[in-house]
């Protein structure tokens, strides 16, 4: 009796082992096939993600190259670093924000009690501005031109501007 029991608890610790064996082997096997697949997925939004990134900075003036080389002729003496330029000019731009009767290039005049000033600039290439302003209760988006003069002073123009409905 006591040799079957013996027998019976040692075939029940190997097929114990034997399923726990093949469970975990098993689950590294998935595992791996799950990450493979998770990898796979992400690699593939990045890969879009960075599609629609291109797409956006179509109109930039970082990417845009015959832009830059208006600032950077073959034949000029002085050229200008379109790194150190955008923010230069988005900086000078927002610095407008500061005047009491709101930011004078949004191209609206002031309708309650709050100004306008822009929220955001974007530098499509190197004559035209696209920003976003509000006054806290109306938003709107302007097209600026502006000009990059000899003595590294920037003005502006007011090209288009539009107010959306409340």
């Amino acid at each position: 009796m006591k040799k079957s029991l013996l027998l019976y608890l040692f075939i029940l610790v190997l097929l114990f082992n034997v399923f726990t064996y093949m469970y975990f082997s098993k689950e590294l096997t998935f595992e791996q096939n799950k990450c493979a697949k998770t990898e796979a997925k992400l690699k593939k939004n990045l890969e879009v993600a960075n599609a629609k990134l291109v797409d956006a900075n179509y109109f930039s003036l970082e990417k845009n190259e015959n832009a830059q080389n208006y600032f950077n002729p073959d034949n000029a003496t002085k050229t200008i670093q379109v790194e150190k330029l955008i923010p230069f000019v988005a900086e000078k731009l927002m610095d407008l924000n500061n005047n009491p009767k709101g930011n004078p290039y949004v191209g609206q005049d002031q309708i309650g009690a709050n100004k306008f000033i822009i929220n955001k600039v974007k530098i499509l290439n190197h004559r035209w501005i696209i920003a976003d302003f509000s006054d806290g209760e109306y938003w709107g988006e302007v097209l600026i031109k502006y000009f990059v003069n000899d003595d590294e002073t920037v003005s502006f123009e007011t090209f288009q501007s539009l107010l959306y409905q409340k």
